[in-house]
């Protein structure tokens, strides 16, 4: 077991170090607000892939369109090698990532800069507590609207029945502008699904909350910052937790 997770630590240092050398990743960059147009060497529509993991959704919405940029967020730069090297071997030029918090991203974009904004398969935070830390939650909607362009749109797409039932939530007490809302995404047939919802991330094929299930919602925000209503928020999910213990 000591001589596996050495191996590992060596192969996860070997990437940070390369990482630094990839010229489709930026780490805590600064000064890029109003800049990406520079970074792309275009200025087609930015796309953001947030907490990307292995970047499956930047790398495969690159493919599907060359004419739009796609930016991966993410803290793990380990995670991060991965799509940014794919990127790299398949030519990808409008491919690219961003190393940094999710909570800092209103840092690296102007207002504006930011055309969607993709959550796929995030960490639901399933208790209570931490709650504030679901990337649908107001607060981080709130880190959005200060990037997106006007009638930015939002996807969400989990296999957590939780954070889909949660987001809706947010979107009823907003009265957010709903785009799509699928509770099952295959369940329609292939035909019916979009290019989009057809990619597939590491975390789709694990199935780890079991449901065998997978959720998708599209919706918009406002161009006004959305009004304080996380009491109320907090409250319905005292009530769930509560009807839990019941």
């Amino acid at each position: 077991m000591f001589y596996i997770c050495r191996i590992m630590g060596q192969k996860k240092l070997v990437r940070f170090a390369e990482l630094l050398t990839f010229p489709n990743v930026l780490q805590n960059p600064e000064g890029m607000p109003g800049k990406w147009h520079e970074f792309f060497h275009n200025d087609h529509p930015i796309t953001l892939e947030l907490a990307c993991g292995k970047g499956e959704y930047a790398v495969g919405l690159g493919r599907l369109y060359p004419e739009r940029n796609f930016l991966g967020i993410d803290l793990k730069g380990n995670r991060i090698w991965v799509g940014a090297k794919k990127a790299l071997n398949e030519k990808l030029v409008n491919v690219g990532f961003l190393r940094t918090h999710i909570d800092r991203i209103a840092m690296h974009f102007q207002q504006g800069e930011v055309s969607e904004i993709w959550i796929t398969f995030p960490d639901p935070q399933l208790r209570t507590s931490r709650a504030k830390k679901r990337l649908t939650h107001p607060r981080f909607l709130r880190l959005y609207q200060q990037i997106l362009s006007p009638n930015g749109i939002i996807h969400l797409k989990t296999d957590s029945p939780a954070l889909y039932r949660f987001t809706k939530w947010v979107i009823d007490l907003h009265d957010l502008e709903v785009i799509d809302d699928r509770d099952d995404v295959y369940s329609a047939g292939e035909t019916a699904i979009t290019d989009e919802l057809k990619i597939k991330t590491h975390y789709e094929s694990l199935d780890i909350a079991g449901s065998s299930r997978i959720h998708y919602l599209s919706f918009r925000l406002p161009d006004t910052p959305l009004t304080d209503k996380d009491a109320a928020l907090k409250e319905m999910l005292r009530e769930e937790e509560s009807d839990r213990r019941n």
